[in-house]
């Protein structure tokens, strides 16, 4: 009998849980954002699931317009800086991955190789660096723009920044530093390989200060869901975060992302899709719909508007909350999150209204109500349909629905034969199944001269 297909499993962490009002539940912690002792025991507890990796989001920017509103749902209001939480996370884990997002618009290539390349080193091999573009105005604020780039643009632009992030991380060959004391001689000189990249955007010329990484280079991820964002994926990211909750739609994505992978000669295991899913786990169905219900009654109504306003890229403030959502105020493009706007676009022109739509808006999430059977039930139903090759799961509430998880689901996907009983080796790379890249310079030098020629 051929072994069951494993699942790739990541945890997307916000402090007390991505719900909108998840500050606001029983078992919140006020000031859980900037606790890294509270990170740690999040980070554990995924562990102890054998999670593959603890990830979490970022954007280089607080919000500055509509702060009463947003002081109802505090998203990135008071946050710590992705990857010096994660090297503090490091020495508190051992084996899970390490994932943070930074912006490709607001650094620059030389900063994120090197940072990254240091969370590699310090996590001996369990990082990841989630590639994204930005999606919100307050951030270009931030750095000098009234707003972002056009989309296509920013994409243009992350293209060249992770060429060069990626040059950076092969400046030096494996085994450049020997630190021969005989000899007097603390690395290889020829076993450094200069960087000189003049494009569009950057301008390098020089060196990582640091030896390459456990994992030769850490592990790529990417989330874009636009036809520029699925051939960026395609071409260069590891792992993508898949964003569509209907099976059919997610089955579309991921046959559609494989396919494109060929063209830039690479196989369909060199890319893992993780959908993304919110789970509320009961004793029963109805026990689990209860509970998302009282915390979904939480949401301030300004909170649900405010949310939908961001993500369609409009104000919609001043329409009654119980009246449907006229079909003209949807925008023709989009500039910033591609799925979510799709999402608001796809109910309004279902008819419902403001209310109805500001309460159900999940952000591209799925959240799936259930007991633990029905939940691993779900999440196989899923993989055997080709739809994903495992879960990015967002824990609405924390710490409550991550040792739900753990403690009741994960036992059940082992018992399976989906999931783990315990992690085999110790970088991310070898707990995804992704080959550990070889240095561009070491293939060079060891080709026929044929073909160097």
């Amino acid at each position: 009998m051929s072994k069951k297909k494993q699942m790739v499993i990541g945890a997307l962490v916000h402090a007390n849980g991505s719900h909108a009002a998840s500050w606001l539940m029983d078992e919140a912690r006020p000031h859980a954002s900037t606790d890294i002792d509270y990170y740690r025991e999040m980070a554990q507890l995924a562990e102890r699931g054998k999670f593959d990796f603890f990830f979490i989001a970022d954007t280089p920017a607080a919000r500055t317009e509509n702060l009463r509103a947003w002081s109802r749902s505090p998203l990135f209001m008071n946050v710590l800086e992705p990857i010096t939480l994660l090297s503090a996370i490091a020495g508190a884990t051992t084996r899970i991955g390490l994932g943070a997002t930074a912006s490709t618009s607001f650094y620059e290539p030389y900063n994120v190789a090197r940072l990254f390349s240091s969370l590699d080193h310090i996590s001996h091999g369990r990082a990841a660096w989630n590639v994204v573009t930005s999606a919100n105005d307050y951030a270009a604020r931030n750095f000098g723009l009234e707003r972002l780039p056009p989309h296509a643009d920013r994409y243009t632009k992350a293209k060249e920044f992770l060429e060069v992030v990626e040059a950076l991380w092969d400046t030096w060959e494996d085994g450049a530093f020997v630190y021969d004391k005989e000899t007097c001689q603390s690395f290889l000189p020829e076993k450094q390989h200069l960087v000189d990249h003049k494009g569009k955007y950057f301008t390098v010329h020089g060196a990582l200060n640091i030896e390459r990484s456990p994992q030769g280079r850490p592990v790529i991820i990417q989330a874009g869901a636009s036809d520029t964002g699925r051939d960026f994926a395609a071409e260069h990211a590891e792992v993508v975060f898949g964003s569509s909750g209907n099976l059919d739609a997610a089955k579309a994505f991921y046959t559609d992302l494989k396919t494109r992978m060929a063209k830039f000669g690479r196989r369909p295991d060199d890319l893992k899709i993780a959908s993304g899913i919110s789970v509320v786990i009961g004793n029963t169905e109805q026990e689990a719909r209860d509970k998302l219900d009282r915390w979904q009654d939480l949401v301030h109504p300004d909170v649900g508007i405010l949310r939908l306003g961001q993500d369609l890229e409009t104000d919609l403030s001043d329409l009654p909350l119980d009246e449907p959502v006229p079909v003209s105020r949807i925008p023709a493009t989009s500039n910033l999150h591609k799925a979510y706007f799709d999402e608001i676009a796809g109910l309004i022109r279902q008819g419902l209204t403001l209310r109805e739509i500001a309460r159900r808006f999940n952000r591209a999430k799925a959240t799936f109500c259930g007991t633990a059977t029905q939940v691993a039930d779900h999440m196989e139903a899923w993989i055997e349909a080709g739809a994903c090759d495992g879960f990015m799961i967002s824990f609405v509430a924390l710490p409550s629905t991550m040792t739900d998880f753990v403690e009741k689901v994960v036992p059940e996907l082992q018992r399976r034969g989906r999931f783990r009983h315990d992690y085999e080796g110790r970088t991310l790379r070898e707990h995804l199944g992704l080959a550990r890249p070889e240095n561009r310079h070491a293939s060079l030098a060891t080709a026929p001269l044929a073909k160097r020629a």
